[in-house]
């Protein structure tokens, strides 16, 4: 029986079971970057409103912006004039 044949297929198989658990975890810091990066975009100032507790005066409710629900704000925009 030829040990050395055996030996190559059993590195090969511990070789591509390391790159491929190297792969998911790439996969896995890029999807987590991704989605804080959306997060940060739907934030309620870069959409042009501000977190308050309630919106006043020439203000309305924006749902797409998010505030942050510690404080139990929404997020308010100002009307064009």
């Amino acid at each position: 029986m030829n040990k050395k044949g055996v030996e190559l297929s059993m590195n090969l198989i511990i070789i591509a079971a390391i790159g491929l658990l190297v792969l998911v975890i790439l996969a896995v810091l890029v999807i987590g970057s991704a989605n804080k990066t959306n997060q940060g975009m739907q934030s309620c100032n870069l959409q042009g409103g501000m977190c308050v507790a309630t919106c006043t005066g020439e203000q309305v409710p924006n749902s797409n912006g998010l505030c942050t629900s510690s404080t139990k704000s929404i997020c308010c925009k100002v009307l064009p004039s």
